[in-house]
């Protein structure tokens, strides 16, 4: 899942990014509204955790311009945690709203739920035949085996079984599962579904679709 964090304290936004990806997000870092505005133009988020009051660009209008749009889920942060605010912040187009401090099980589980409120929603277990996926928990299994899987190939099993049999390509992955650092030329997509392959064993559940990309089959 790609997550943008935009929060102008770089300490906090460095600490809060490292947690996120611990938990199997892929996660940019934005700390000012206007570069915040600009990596969405070019990347599809699947939630913005957003702080509020933001230099440059006020974090109340990067809300509205991104709730204009209507793609990526808005979770916003703010020090104020006053019913006034929250309904501010709601109306402003935010999906969910969360004050300052917070512990960071409940910003994760927050963010989790977001993701989920996608067109159709995704259930909280991942299902295909005898793979279950459990994004909460961070675990998969095949016929009741536990996989031992990297962050990597835990977010291409997720992301595939998430799409419910239709084909993801590779550059759809690489912008899903990996973050902004990574080189779009890259092999890592082919790479991680080869070791995902094989640690899920036979038959084989990922099927290449040439000059497509992957599905899961049951």
């Amino acid at each position: 899942m790609r997550v943008l964090l935009v929060e102008d304290e770089q300490p906090l936004a460095k600490y809060v990014a490292a947690g996120l990806r611990k938990h199997g997000f892929a996660v940019d870092v934005a700390f000012d509204g206007r570069t915040a505005l600009d990596k969405c133009g070019v990347t599809p988020y699947d939630v913005v955790v957003l702080d509020r009051d933001l230099p440059v660009v006020h974090g109340d209008t990067v809300c509205r311009e991104l709730a204009g749009h209507g793609a990526a889920r808005i979770l916003m942060l703010t020090a104020s945690g006053t019913v006034e605010d929250r309904v501010e912040g709601l109306t402003l187009g935010a999906d969910d709203y969360l004050g300052k401090p917070f512990a960071f099980s409940e910003l994760v589980a927050r963010v989790r739920a977001l993701s989920r409120r996608s067109a159709p929603a995704i259930p909280p277990v991942l299902r295909a035949g005898d793979v279950v996926l459990d994004p909460a928990r961070r675990t998969a299994e095949r016929a009741g085996r536990l996989l031992q899987l990297t962050p990597k190939e835990f977010g291409v099993l997720e992301h595939l079984l998430a799409a419910g049999g239709a084909v993801l390509s590779a550059e759809r992955l690489l912008d899903k599962v990996w973050d902004e650092h990574a080189d779009p030329f890259t092999n890592a997509v082919r790479i991680t579904v080869g070791t995902l392959r094989r640690k899920l064993g036979d038959p084989p559940p990922i099927e290449t679709v040439p000059s497509a990309g992957y599905r899961i089959v049951p």
